[in-house]
């Protein structure tokens, strides 16, 4: 039953899993004391916001990290090239949402 060609996972590919499991831990818990606060009317100040923009770039980067290994550690390489460059506009592109959503997140909050 043990498939003698199946190569072994990557090294970091645990540690990628533990990272991303581990951020989006945190960001729920975070994201339940905040909730829990603002229902018993106390204000939260804008720098414990800095926990749940944290962990979600930890969920973010260990996705991207884990989304290379899958895709472009993998494959051979005649393609990893066209991969590689495709990979850094995929990873830019989440990147940048990240950066946008926290961006306004802040300034929504400072117009306030």
């Amino acid at each position: 039953m043990n498939n003698p060609e199946k190569p072994s996972p990557h090294p970091l590919r645990k540690a990628l899993l533990i990272t991303e499991f581990s951020a989006l831990a945190v960001l729920l818990i975070s994201m339940g004391w905040f909730s829990s606060q603002t229902d018993t009317g106390h204000s939260i100040n804008p720098a414990w916001l800095l926990i749940p923009a944290l962990a979600s770039l930890g969920v973010f980067i260990s996705f991207i990290g884990l989304m290379y290994l899958r895709w472009v550690v993998a494959v051979s390489a005649a393609n990893q090239f066209r991969h590689k460059i495709v990979f850094f506009l995929l990873a830019l592109t989440l990147l940048g949402v990240w950066v946008y959503g926290i961006a306004s997140t802040w300034l929504s909050l400072n117009a306030a």
